[in-house]
């Protein structure tokens, strides 16, 4: 048992007060990752920082008629929230078809930005791992890798992220408030997780002392069309092999504006914004979807065990675009 402290922070200004000086210090909410990392001993934090009672629970109305979702407001509740599932179906679904449900009434908005890997190197700390341990190596790209990025990946590591809520903020265009000692900051979702490079022990672009606390929507939602598809092991409780969040605005039977966001497939979740210039003015069907995600997938390089994976997300994004646009029944 690695001994650490236990403070309760009353208000953000008292949590970072709390963090600062403290290098190995770490905020707690729901604790669904940051538990498992700690008893698998990846994690060693010195102190835990408990931020469940700072005013971060809300949703309410953001800027230009969109959303602001506080940090602390739980999947479960940010799912069945009515503007959410109204407004922001494809984010509701796709927290839905995350963890469990006891899973998602613990885990938090802000906590889920910052889940790690799933990797099971990463987990094992017998074996060596660059993003636990900066030069070790990475025994994945040589080992066992179904499960590991085919888009973004470094020598350094291969990992992917694990979050489902993540994908649908990436097709959204969501951005993420921090507040540290310099002040408060925006920063947009596409700039928030990292790709791996040379540091595959940083997975976004907060810094070590600065907290998320809140999380703001613009005011399209894509409820018109949307589809949010993950392809997994088995039904329930898996993270994926490949999953899909899509979102059109259509004139007639012609796209005016998409947004499709790649999870299960890179260290962050995947848009190409060049790549769906592809899909404006293109015809609404499966030969403009197909050549969207033809290109979308033409830079992955896969491994020796994840090659399924380029078909697979090939056929996912037909099939979410195609569900997006006849609006079927989710499942």
């Amino acid at each position: 048992m690695n001994q650490f402290e236990l403070s309760r922070a009353s208000s953000v200004a008292d949590a970072l007060a709390l963090l600062a000086g403290d290098s190995q210090a770490r905020f707690i909410a729901g604790g669904t990752n940051l538990l498992d990392l700690m008893k698998e001993d990846v994690a060693r934090p010195t102190r835990l920082i408990d931020i469940t009672h700072l005013p971060l629970a809300a949703v309410e109305a953001g800027k230009g008629g969109g959303l602001r979702i506080g940090a602390l407001v739980s999947n479960a509740d940010l799912a069945y929230h009515s503007e959410v599932s109204s407004r922001y179906p494809l984010l509701s679904q796709a927290i839905l078809a995350g963890a469990s449900p006891q899973l998602r009434n613990m885990a938090s908005t802000g906590g889920n930005l910052l889940q790690r890997t799933r990797c099971y190197y990463f987990y094992d700390a017998a074996t060596p791992c660059n993003k636990r341990e900066p030069g070790s190596g990475c025994p994945a790209r040589e080992g066992v890798n179904r499960i590991h990025a085919i888009l973004g990946a470094s020598e350094q590591c291969v990992a992917v992220h694990p979050s489902d809520m993540c994908v649908a903020l990436a097709a959204l265009d969501a951005t993420v408030h921090v507040s540290g000692p310099a002040g408060d900051r925006a920063i947009q979702f596409d700039h928030f997780h990292q790709l791996p490079g040379d540091t595959p022990d940083i997975d976004t672009s907060l810094a070590p002392d600065e907290i998320i606390t809140a999380v703001e929507l613009p005011a399209e939602g894509y409820s018109g069309h949307y589809s949010y598809i993950k392809i997994r092991d088995r039904a329930s409780y898996a993270f994926a092999l490949v999953s899909v969040a899509a979102g059109l605005a259509l004139d007639g039977g012609t796209i005016s504006s998409a947004a499709v966001a790649l999870g299960g497939v890179a260290h962050k979740p995947w848009r190409d914004r060049q790549a769906e210039q592809l899909l404006i003015g293109k015809p609404a069907n499966e030969a403009s979807f197909t050549a969207f995600a033809d290109a979308l997938l033409q830079p992955a390089q896969p491994l020796a065990h994840n090659a399924f994976k380029i078909g697979l997300a090939k056929r996912t994004i037909v099939r979410a675009l195609s569900r997006a646009v006849a609006m079927e029944e989710q499942s």
